[in-house]
């Protein structure tokens, strides 16, 4: 791999010109410009929400945590085999005027989550608490035990 002078970065003209006429130095701190372009700054536009699911024989378990979620603001809905969760995470900065991140991982915003769940359950039998920043749903499997008459036609 060769490279052009131009494109050189400061501690490669260190590295490769270590006697040189005027004294040289890089700083061991990123400029603000670079900080803030970094890969790790990327930006998402809605929040990300990780679910554990778990089944008992009578039973299935949806199990999420939802730090800074406003309990208010929660709706669990349950159809079928199909579970959304949605809310509101806010920042504790929120309120803070001339804030500025060094860095971003935390989603405050909007979040939503859908899942197929494994089995049908009995959505109008479900039960959720939120307690501790975790959210922990439980909803009673769909018994469909239903045997189906055969009609037979001779011809």
């Amino acid at each position: 791999m060769s490279y052009n002078n131009s494109d050189q970065p400061e501690i490669y003209e260190m590295i490769l010109n270590p006697h040189g006429s005027e004294g040289s130095s890089v700083s061991s701190v990123k400029k603000q410009e670079e900080f803030e372009q970094s890969d790790w700054h990327a930006h998402h536009d809605e929040g990300q929400l990780a679910v554990d699911v778990a089944q008992t024989k009578k039973e299935v378990y949806v199990i999420s945590t939802l730090a800074g979620a406003l309990a208010d603001k929660l709706e669990i809905y349950v159809h079928n085999d199909l579970l959304t969760i949605r809310g509101i995470r806010r920042t504790p900065l929120s309120v803070a005027t001339g804030v500025h991140y060094f860095h971003k991982e935390c989603y405050w915003g909007k979040f939503s989550r859908t899942i197929v769940l494994p089995v049908e359950v009995k959505g109008d039998l479900a039960r959720a608490e939120y307690s501790n920043g975790v959210l922990v749903i439980r909803a009673p499997k769909q018994v469909s035990q239903r045997k189906i008459p055969i009609t037979i036609i001779e011809d």
